[in-house]
């Protein structure tokens, strides 16, 4: 049988077979020697791994963000509050201007009052340097060229003026021109200007008292406002609505003087007219109540205007009549006769023989101008103001009493005033005062001690007021607008120095001084006045007396018959030959109790007032 051609063509022929099973059959060759890595197999440990760094750093930043919250929220909880409560919150103590002060009648002698700065910033005008100028020039009261010449040496921030007053800054304003910067603040003003300089003081640029009462009574004239914490807005403004009730309310309080501007400004007037007419380096007038210590008037000339205080020398800051000790010579004799009196060592009817000086120990004393007035009862001692008729007296008295009486009055110690810058009074020591007869024996007549003015006038308030030794002093109180006492200062109680009676008989001898004495220049018609005149000499710091050089005072009291007013009137050496107490001091008093009879409304005294005064 013969085989087909066909198979037998084609026997050794390949066919190719299905893809399929090429495919397989590829496979499995493959697997067959190594078996390939699965690429879904191989990425997955990677994914893995990249998943767990992942977990771990979000687990590790929520730990830290765990423990970051815990730390500010409770460990540094609190100081953060606190912290972003300073930021919101402010500590504000508003500016309150200080209290004015008036005299007794109400009059102002001091208060603050706005002012205003006026800047002026050139890069901001919309007119010409010289337009702007020439509109300034006559309300600032400066050259137009000057203004100009300002405005062009500087792009801003130039100062025009300071202490600008309310009604300037408003002209400024109303000239509606951009570039000028009116900046207000408050300053100290004395409408009075140097009527009581002495007395009110004045305040520094830092707004602090420099002197008189307003450094001593800083702390009445200064309103009191607590510091308070106000919220602020996002851009720092003030929270108004959150402030305390009343937080922008000041109190309407004035600190009350006891003086008065009208009796201050007769003094001031009479005296400077005395110490040009005598040439005397200085002077000084003081009135006390001697009821209760008020004092009416100080003076003291030269002065100084406090609006001014830094044109003016820094000497007349200070007070003299508080500040500043002398011998007061004769004006000391009526409170040595009231010690001898008191003390029981002489009667007002004893006479003692003057021939004019006497022998103490190794020293020869005199009379002014080596007068002698023979035999002299004690009210003619005073009103010849015998030097030897008073070293008489006290001899009669032990030195180691006599000390112990110059104690009481306060010699060695200072005043007790509520005016500043007081000073201690001199007295030698008990072993040096009786050491030698000659201190107890200048003693009597008003030297080898010194003291202040104020000092003697408080002392011959003891003889005006029944022998009591009172405060002297120039502050009544708070008060508002209405005139309602809000504060009252408490004083030291009054010392009885003398009895009412020995007092009174002291008065009646130094009215003879006045009628017939050296004080005559001091009468005034229908009126009994006491007074004692002092020409004393001026004392050395080297030791000693300088020459030619004293001191004249008169001291009054008034009136006789009811004592209560004490006037003193001092010039610090006067020149001319005819220059003592009687003739430069007495006619100043004179004047400045004239103005108290009428200030005052004293009536004439009875025994006067029904026959006329006889010619003096």
């Amino acid at each position: 049988m013969q085989k087909s051609p066909s198979r037998k063509k084609f026997k050794n022929f390949n066919f190719p077979k299905p893809a399929f099973t090429r495919r397989r059959q590829k496979g499995s060759r493959r697997e067959s020697h190594s078996k390939p890595a699965d690429p879904t197999k191989k990425q997955a440990p990677n994914i893995k791994s990249r998943l767990f760094v992942v977990w771990s750093f979000l687990i590790a930043a929520g730990v830290g963000l765990a423990f970051n919250l815990y730390n500010l929220q409770i460990v540094r909880g609190p100081k953060l509050t606190e912290k972003a409560r300073n930021q919101q919150m402010v500590n504000l103590r508003p500016f309150i201007p200080r209290r004015p002060v008036v005299d007794r009648n109400k009059d102002l002698l001091a208060i603050d009052r706005p002012v205003y700065t006026l800047y002026a910033h050139p890069k901001l005008f919309e007119k010409s340097h010289q337009q702007i100028a020439e509109q300034l020039s006559p309300i600032l009261d400066q050259d137009a060229a000057g203004l100009g010449r300002k405005f062009d040496s500087k792009r801003s921030g130039i100062t025009l003026a300071t202490a600008l007053s309310e009604g300037i800054a408003d002209r400024i304003s109303s000239l509606h021109l951009n570039g000028l910067e009116l900046i207000q603040k408050y300053s100290r003003f004395y409408p009075q200007q140097d009527l009581v300089a002495e007395v009110v003081g004045y305040v520094n640029v830092d707004r602090r008292g420099q002197a008189g009462v307003e450094y001593s009574q800083e702390k009445l004239l200064e309103r009191s406002m607590q510091t308070v914490r106000l919220s602020r807005a996002g851009n720092g403004a003030l929270m108004p609505d959150y402030a305390p009730d009343g937080f922008f309310n000041s109190d309407d309080l004035q600190l009350k003087l006891t003086i008065d501007s009208r009796l201050q400004r007769v003094a001031r007037f009479a005296l400077k007219e005395q110490m040009e007419k005598y040439r005397a380096k200085r002077g000084a007038v003081i009135v006390m109540d001697a009821w209760d210590g008020s004092l009416l008037a100080l003076v003291s000339q030269p002065t100084y205007n406090p609006n001014e205080y830094s044109k003016a020398d820094i000497s007349l800051f200070k007070n003299w009549t508080i500040a500043d000790l002398y011998e007061p010579g004769s004006t000391f004799k009526p409170l040595n006769v009231a010690i001898a009196l008191e003390a029981g060592i002489i009667k007002p009817e004893d006479v003692f023989n003057d021939p004019g000086y006497i022998q103490v120990a190794d020293r020869t004393i005199k009379n002014a101008e080596n007068k002698r007035y023979g035999r002299i009862n004690i009210a003619q001692i005073l009103q010849h103001s015998s030097n030897i008729g008073m070293v008489q007296i006290i001899q009669r008295l032990q030195p180691s009493v006599y000390y112990g009486w110059l104690e009481r009055l306060g010699l060695g110690q200072s005043v007790d005033t509520d005016l500043p810058f007081t000073v201690n009074s001199q007295l030698k020591s008990q072993e040096e005062f009786l050491a030698t007869p000659v201190e107890p024996a200048t003693a009597s007549f008003g030297q080898g001690f010194s003291l202040t003015p104020l000092q003697l006038v408080q002392m011959h308030g003891a003889l005006a007021n029944g022998g009591k030794l009172l405060t002297p002093h120039v502050v009544q109180g708070l008060i508002d607008t209405k005139g309602q006492v809000h504060y009252s200062p408490n004083r030291a109680a009054p010392r009885q120095i003398f009895s009412s009676t020995t007092a009174q008989k002291v008065v009646e001898m130094m009215e003879s001084v006045v009628d017939d004495g050296s004080g005559k220049a001091s009468q005034i018609p229908g009126y009994r006045i006491a007074g004692k005149t002092g020409t004393a000499q001026k004392a050395s710091r080297a030791g000693g007396y300088i020459v030619g050089a004293k001191i004249t005072s008169f001291v009054g009291i008034l009136p006789v018959e009811s004592p209560r007013y004490v006037v003193l009137a001092l010039l610090d050496d006067p020149k001319g030959e005819n220059a003592y107490g009687g003739t430069v001091a007495a006619p100043v008093a004179k004047s400045v109790m004239e103005a108290l009879i009428t200030i005052e409304q004293i009536p004439p005294s009875k025994s006067m007032a029904q026959t006329p005064a006889s010619p003096r």
